[in-house]
């Protein structure tokens, strides 16, 4: 048996175009080593596309894809993720389906307290899936789920959700693998991660779906299940070049950086550029980004990416008299909220305190977003 276990593609992501270009080029050579490996079918476990309605380009390109596996007679098995999950329960995989381009693994029942997945048979293989849902909801679901069973079959378990062994410690909701029905193979998705025990494995994104994934991954990847081996397959097709600059005076900085990059060697790479520090001179506004994108490819980058998340500048406007340092940050507060009065201003204290979360050794950027996000929600109340 020989097999094809990929996820997390995100197709439709990213808002620049040449890593949106990048991210189906990842997919189409996924799509063409299948193709050219013979596997018997894929698996898809959850977030093909980015959203559940994602644009008109992006779903012609997609359809060509399964097109092409169609007519290779590689029946593609999937199940719906966090991204391309729809509360009211429609979505393009179902348009994709019914075109007969795929097959939803995800049928169950309820049945008292538990769900009862239902197999989905290909030849000598019973396949289960139960799909992923917003902010970890399906994690509760999945702890009641049981399989209808299927003798003799070697039984696949498709999930789109987040496992206790993988995120280890970390305060996010997952699903204790022990206690998940027993299969021959696992096939997860959600976490943007390198794992692979015993028969659990996480595909890990097609492509990188984050700045700080590009960096951490630089590239993407799926599995190949070929006679009880697994191999992961990397997908690399552009390089990372990767910048941090401390900037103090903003006047000065574009032509700094412009001068730097004359002697960078960044042809067809994807170039990051990070900035930091606190601006004393001029305002952040002030740094030409588009006269320093131009130099970056006019020396050939394929793409030109900026943070500027660490670069401060004091642009509120709040001018304060620092007589007790240990209480700056409410001193901060209490004046912006004298100039800014809102409803809202009672939840900045809290929100400060959910930013500060730190990103753990070893943790993935994944999980540290997901981390992150739960703590703001529930400041938020949302």
């Amino acid at each position: 048996m020989k097999f094809a276990h990929m996820g997390d593609c995100h197709l439709g992501g990213w808002r620049q175009p040449e890593l949106k270009e990048l991210n189906l080029q990842s997919f189409q050579y996924a799509v063409s080593f299948c193709i050219k490996e013979k596997v018997e079918f894929i698996l898809i476990s959850g977030d093909l596309f980015d959203s559940a309605y994602p644009p008109i380009e992006t779903l012609k390109e997609t359809f060509n894809e399964f097109r092409k596996l169609k007519e290779a007679k590689i029946p593609v098995f999937l199940i719906a993720g966090s991204h391309d999950y729809s509360a009211s329960g429609k979505t393009f995989l179902d348009v994709l389906e019914k075109a007969g381009f795929c097959t939803n693994t995800a049928v169950f029942e309820e049945h008292k307290m538990a769900l009862m997945l239902l197999p989905t048979l290909h030849k000598n293989v019973a396949l289960y899936g139960y799909p992923g849902r917003k902010s970890g909801l399906e994690v509760e679901d999945i702890k009641r789920i049981h399989l209808q069973d299927a003798p003799g079959m070697f039984k696949i378990l498709m999930l789109h959700t987040a496992i206790r062994d993988a995120v280890g410690s970390l305060p996010i909701p997952a699903v204790e693998e022990k206690r998940l029905p027993k299969v021959d193979y696992l096939a997860l998705s959600h976490l943007h991660v390198i794992y692979q025990k015993e028969n659990r494995v996480y595909s890990g994104p097609i492509f990188p779906n984050t700045l700080a994934e590009l960096e951490e991954l630089k590239g993407g990847s799926f599995y190949i299940f070929d006679n009880g081996k697994v191999r992961r397959e990397s997908i690399k097709l552009r390089e990372i070049s990767s910048f941090t600059f401390e900037i103090t005076n903003a006047l000065t900085a574009t032509h700094q950086l412009i001068e730097f990059f004359e002697n960078q060697k960044v042809k067809d790479n994807i170039v990051i550029l990070h900035l930091k520090g606190l601006v004393e001179k001029g305002r952040i506004v002030d740094i030409d980004f588009p006269r320093i994108e131009e130099k970056v490819r006019k020396k050939g980058a394929y793409s030109f990416i900026k943070s500027t998340t660490k670069l401060v500048h004091n642009e509120a406007g709040i001018e304060l008299e620092v007589t007790d340092p240990a209480n700056l940050e409410s001193s901060i507060i209490e004046k912006f909220i004298a100039v800014h009065p809102s409803k809202y201003n009672a939840q900045i204290p809290s929100l400060l305190r959910a930013f500060q979360i730190e990103q753990m050794d070893d943790e993935k950027a994944e999980i540290f977003e997901d981390r992150l996000c739960s703590e703001v929600r529930k400041v938020l109340q949302l």
